[in-house]
């Protein structure tokens, strides 16, 4: 779902991050206040206020979506939910799990705290306005906290929409789950709901656009093909994870590795490998012992110039839990660390000894093979 992610800061253990896509959404939003929102309800006012409001609405908006997405995460730690962290990306938030929820009751709870949170700010925003309002506070101050109010509330009820993977849908799959006992069976009929869901609003936006609408049909345009797409790829998810729940790593791993000796130039190693098989990852082995590991990125830290004076050795990684997973490792432990970590291949170590290597493009073929057998 995400491509490259910023670090911003850490919140009572939770790592918040925003993904690059943010950045197009950030300035979608400012532009979409300054030149259309502000200007319509507050008609008396300088472009540099709009602006300023606009900027200052956007950044309202952002930390109160962080604030949905934080109380999603308490919630889920409450129970035992293993959280990576929260990411802001181009539809908003996600509290990111590696584990889905063990109950219906888990998921109901969890995914009940966003909406909740996000009505709690309306009102306080509201109260906030009010007050502005009574006291004579410039209207610049007062539109923003009126805009905070409406947003939030109306960012509530969309997430109730029961359309998954939304707050809503969430809440429907958890109740299906406890009718039925089967969370595969409520997974698929809360996708499926999602994805008609957001061809509703693709049908919605196109309606908007042909009624002059441009900004608004742009919105639902994009909204909509993305839920489309998160509802069927989240049940592709969970039938991927029942596939390999239980398979241990050793199972799916190639034994025959591409290793590189550590005293290889790192001119060598780019020409001769890098370039030669197109991993990101290679274990650098002497004899057989197995000495860490050098991905593409450990070379791009050196100087083009000292490539022929550099070994492999000197810029190698240690193997850690961060690069590497032993045989007997259950394989959804595995897609959990890569995904985290943002990488297509593990080394595969039994002890001090290099025993395979594990590839992410090898589990998704099993997947797929296993999808057209099992149909």
């Amino acid at each position: 779902m995400f491509g490259k992610r910023v670090p911003l800061f850490t919140l009572f253990g939770f790592e918040v991050r925003v993904d690059a896509s943010w950045i197009f959404i950030a300035v979608l939003i400012v532009w979409s206040l300054a030149t259309g929102f502000f200007p319509f309800h507050y008609r008396t006012l300088t472009p540099q206020s709009y602006w300023i409001m606009g900027v200052v609405g956007a950044l309202g908006l952002f930390l109160s979506i962080i604030f949905h997405e934080f109380c999603h995460s308490l919630v889920a730690h409450h129970y035992g939910l293993p959280m990576k962290g929260i990411t802001l990306f181009i539809f908003g938030g996600v509290a990111e799990m590696s584990d889905e929820p063990s109950e219906p009751k888990v998921e109901f709870l969890m995914s009940a705290a966003g909406p909740l949170s996000s009505f709690l700010l309306s009102g306080l925003f509201y109260i906030l306005f009010l007050l502005a309002e009574g006291t004579g506070w410039p209207v610049e101050i007062r539109g923003i906290l009126l805009y905070l109010s409406v947003i939030n509330a109306l960012l509530a009820v969309f997430n109730l929409m029961p359309a998954f993977p939304l707050d809503g849908g969430r809440i429907l799959r958890s109740i299906l789950w406890k009718v039925k006992k089967d969370l595969r069976w409520a997974t698929r009929i809360a996708s499926l709901i999602g994805a008609g869901f957001g061809i509703l609003l693709v049908v919605m936006s196109l309606l908007a656009i042909i009624s002059g609408d441009l900004i608004g049909g742009i919105w639902l345009l994009l909204i909509g093909l993305f839920l489309r797409a998160a509802a069927l790829m989240s049940y592709q998810q969970l039938l991927l994870r029942r596939s390999l729940e239980g398979e241990p790593v050793h199972r799916f791993m190639k034994k025959a590795v591409i290793a590189v000796p550590p005293d290889l130039s790192v001119r060598a190693f780019v020409e001769d490998f890098v370039y030669r098989f197109h991993y990101k990852l290679f274990p650098v082995v002497r004899g057989s012992s197995l000495l860490g590991c050098v991905t593409a990125g450990d070379v791009k830290n050196i100087p083009r110039e000292r490539w022929d004076e550099t070994t492999i050795g000197e810029i190698a990684s240690h193997v850690c839990a961060d690069n590497a997973i032993s045989p007997e490792t259950d394989t959804v432990r595995a897609l959990a660390v890569m995904n985290s970590k943002g990488l297509s291949r593990l080394l595969v170590v039994d002890g001090t000894r290099l025993a395979g290597i594990v590839t992410l493009k090898d589990l998704l073929n099993f997947f797929a093979l296993k999808l057209e057998l099992e149909k």
